[in-house]
Formats: structure tokens, sequence, C-alpha cells
């Protein structure tokens, strides 16, 4: 099926990509080069998970899993399948995080840190909360089939601006994070005087902001939509029928035939059984 403006798509589709690979790789030069590398002691170099795990799964991972469903090539995917891979990426991406989240508490803890006192722990532990539980209540609602038609169109909205909220939110609490890291590191002095940390690190930043807009533009272009399945309308809790609001991505909102037919499949069964224990009574 052909996308409107593919050559467009395309191009954005690599610069995100780029653009957030090398995110990944700058974190890891950081680390590696300018903050003594990687380990699992309780020390600084256990602390340094923390920077690559959050740029590698909450912005690149979560970047990648909020666009899967704008790819064209897997337009003629089942709905089901893409389901699986945005929130099997929305996991891999959790888990991550989690492990993040244990490296930088186990150091504070091992050097006698005070845990949760800056804005960007409060901030950071907030979407994260919020994050798995999107995740939690996205596979429960959307992916397996037991959500009625019309929760699923209640909650979807809210699923869709909670996830961009949750998104844009985390790439603000890693760009507090670093600017923390290297006051803490460079002292305020010295990151004022322009080493060679301070400027590698802030270009960090700034293409982890760049890579954020990319995936942003991506996704809220409407003639980059999924094409909606066969037969498959979007329902208001009201039980109309209405098509996605334009600008906003809401193309894996749709409700798709095989969520329909289960539904109507489960609603016929039931019916079926009542008939024919009304006819069991009748004859006896």
């Amino acid at each position: 099926m052909a996308m409107d403006g593919y050559k467009g798509f395309l191009g954005l589709l690599v610069s995100a990509l780029l653009v957030g690979f090398l995110s990944v790789i700058f974190t890891l030069v950081w680390v590696l080069h300018y903050r003594e590398g990687l380990g699992w002691d309780g020390t600084a170099l256990e602390f340094n998970w923390h920077p690559v795990l959050m740029v590698t799964g909450f912005v690149f991972i979560q970047g990648i899993a909020i666009i899967v469903y704008r790819l064209p090539w897997t337009w003629k995917c089942s709905k089901l399948l893409m389901k699986s891979i945005h929130a099997g990426l929305h996991t891999v991406a959790a888990i991550l995080v989690i492990i993040s989240l244990v490296s930088v508490f186990d150091f504070h803890n091992a050097l006698s840190i005070p845990n949760m006192y800056s804005l960007h722990s409060w901030v950071g532990l907030t979407v994260v909360i919020l994050y798995i539980l999107q995740l939690v209540l996205g596979v429960f609602i959307f992916l397996l089939p037991w959500a009625p038609l019309s929760l699923r169109a209640l909650v979807m909205p809210m699923h869709v601006y909670s996830g961009l909220l949750i998104f844009g939110t985390v790439i603000a609490a890693v760009l507090m994070g670093v600017t923390e890291k290297l006051l803490f590191a460079l002292n305020s002095s010295g990151y004022s005087k322009f080493p060679p940390e301070g400027v590698f690190t802030n270009t960090l930043g700034l293409l982890i902001v760049v890579y954020g807009a990319l995936i942003f533009w991506i996704v809220t272009r409407p003639q980059w939509q999924r094409p909606k399945e066969p037969n498959s309308v979007l329902l208001q809790p009201n039980g109309g029928a209405r098509e996605g609001p334009e600008g906003l991505a809401v193309n894996f909102s749709n409700v798709d035939t095989s969520d329909s037919k289960l539904n109507s499949e489960a609603a016929a069964k039931k019916r079926n059984v009542t008939v024919d224990e009304a006819g069991q009574r009748s004859t006896m």
C-alpha cells in the first residue's frame, strides 16, 4: 500500500534512527572515556550504567516503539502482531530502565548518598512509574482480547496522549540528569570553562532533543498513519463511529476486525447458549 510522502518519511526515519543511535554511542563514549567505564561494584562505575541504560531504553527504544505502527512495510502484518511488537519494545525499555534505577540506588546506598532529593530524581521516578502503568494497562486493555470495544475507545485517546507526554518528559528528565552529573563531576567553575567533557556531553543532550523532535514529527503526521483494517471503525464510548482527529497518532486505536470478531463471536455463543437453555426448559 502506497504512503503519501514516502520519500520524506523515509528521510526522517533514517535521520531519527541515525540520531538515536548516535545518542547511544555518545553516552557510551562519555562513560567509557570520560567517566572511567562500567562496573557493578557499588562505585561510580556502577552508576555509569544509569545514563547508558536510560538513553538506550527510555529514549532510543521507546522512540522506536512509538513509531513502529508508522512503518509502511508492516502495514500488511496483522494488527495483533504489531500490537505485540509495540508492547514488546516497551517491555524491553522498561526492563532496561528498572536495571538503571537499581544501579543508581545501589551506588547511592553504598556511599551513603541521599536518594530522591533532586528535581531530576523526582521527575525521573514519576515518569518511570507512569511508564510502567501505561505499559501494564496497554497490555490488558489493547493487546489481550478481554476489554470491550467501548472501554478501548474510552481509554485510547488517553493512551495516545499519555504516551507522547511520557516520552517528552523522559527527554526532559534525561537532560536534567546529564546537567546534574556534569555539575557534580566538573563542579560549577570547571563546567563554565568549556572543558572537553562538558562540550561533548552537551552535544549528547542536543542529539537527544533532535531525536525526540524527529519522533514527534513522524508520529503526528496524519498522512503517515497506518491504514485502518478492512471493515474496522474507531468507536466512540457512546457507540458511535468517527475518524481519528487529524495530526494525532491515533492510527493504532482503530478497532480491527479481529477485535470485533472476538467480541461478536463471544456474544453469539452467549445468545446460542441462552436459546438452547430456553428450548430445553420448554420441552421438559
